[in-house]
């Protein structure tokens, strides 16, 4: 591997464990068996999940064989990293839903025909009351609760439930049964990255390396980028409300989403940086960034497009060329206006949806609605206003 190459697919990388051992599969000369494993949890992938992915699609570039492993076995089990509390479990049918959704999307990112689609499932069903104890017996109770989150719920007296000690333990088993020279996972993953390592010893594998990567802040520049606190930006999101999302984040923020978004090559990042300092305006640097993401789930040119509809809605005062029209049927009389965003989609909850309502976030026809339990009556066509980039006119019959 080329110096450039390996300069490359180590940027933004929080650590690699143990690097030495990285260097001699590297030696090797053979195509790498590279790991990523996501549960489906929730049915839109969002970029906070791309910042993996794109790594994972470097490694295919170079030539290595990646496996996207989609957890419908261990998504039912939920996992606790990061967690101070019991996630709820997932039914079966929530997580196939999920699962489909994850293996159409993943493919706006890898290439198809090189990627390896797995499901645990595909073990796990099959093992015996008598393999899960023997995998159990891998780890100790003492050294689970040296781990972060499982420590700090059990200083603070919060539950912890059997199961939730198995999840690790699930996730090192799919290494072996994968074979896996390398498995990537956010920095929140590094227990069970490393317990993976053990169980593949366990068995008589020999271990993966170990690469961690920072978790991608959201839209309010402090929390991970997640959809239920509603800071995020979904990859199959209009190619507007992408661009007009990463318009919206702050200065700071925008370098870190060059840092682990952006495929231009550090020494033009420099560039931008200097320029920037030079006096060039933030925002012409940010358009660059936002025409770069949308280009890529949206095909080439679609970036300028957006920028030129971003510049005549917010630069120059017109509103959007382009309204989506929908038509929601609700059985009652009188619905409440969270509940019209959330069926709509212009919200993921009625929490989030009360959330915007009382920071003056919706607007109906250019109104600024304040009340939260406000009511549309049937037989209303209206336009509706999210925030600065969602426009719907929302018809109830």
């Amino acid at each position: 591997m080329k110096d450039s190459e390996l300069a490359l697919l180590l940027r933004g990388v929080e650590e690699v464990i143990p690097k030495e051992e990285f260097h001699k599969k590297l030696d090797k000369k053979r195509p790498l068996r590279i790991k990523l494993g996501f549960d489906p949890t929730a049915p839109d992938l969002h970029l906070g999940h791309t910042v993996i992915l794109n790594k994972l699609k470097l490694f295919q570039d170079l030539g290595h064989q990646v496996i996207f492993l989609i957890g419908d076995f261990t998504g039912l089990v939920g996992d606790p990293s990061g967690v101070n509390e019991t996630r709820p479990v997932l039914s079966e049918k929530e997580i196939k839903k999920n699962a489909k959704t994850y293996e159409r999307q993943v493919f706006k990112i890898l290439d198809k025909k090189k990627t390896e689609i797995r499901f645990n499932s595909e073990w796990m069903n099959k093992f015996s009351p008598e393999e899960f104890i023997r995998l159990s017996s891998v780890q100790t109770v003492a050294r689970m609760l040296e781990r972060d989150d499982f420590h700090k719920r059990y200083t603070s007296q919060k539950p912890i439930s059997i199961h939730e000690f198995l999840y690790p333990l699930l996730q090192g088993y799919d290494s072996v049964a994968l074979n896996a020279d390398v498995e990537l996972g956010g920095t929140d993953q590094k227990f069970n990255l490393l317990l993976g390592r053990e169980v593949q010893k366990f068995y008589g594998k020999e271990p993966q390396v170990v690469f961690t990567l920072p978790l991608l802040e959201g839209l309010d520049g402090d929390k991970k980028m997640s959809k239920s606190l509603g800071n995020y930006i979904a990859i199959e999101d209009s190619q507007n409300e992408i661009f007009g999302k990463i318009m919206s984040i702050s200065d700071e923020l925008m370098w870190r989403y060059f840092e682990l978004l952006s495929f231009k090559k550090q020494n033009e990042i420099n560039k931008l940086k200097k320029s920037q300092k030079e006096g060039l305006n933030p925002r012409d640097i940010k358009f660059l960034l936002a025409e770069e993401i949308v280009d890529r789930f949206h095909g080439e040119g679609s970036g300028t497009k957006a920028r030129e509809e971003f510049k005549s809605r917010f630069q120059q005062g017109n509103s959007p060329s382009e309204i989506k029209e929908i038509e929601i049927k609700l059985l009652e009389k009188d619905i409440s206006l969270p509940k019209i965003l959330k069926e709509a989609g212009m919200v993921s909850s009625t929490s989030e949806a009360l959330r915007l309502i009382k920071q003056g976030g919706v607007r109906i026809e250019g109104k600024k609605i304040l009340d939260s339990k406000y009511k549309i009556n049937q037989n209303s066509s209206l336009l509706y206003q999210v925030g600065k980039r969602k426009f719907f006119r929302i018809k109830i019959p």
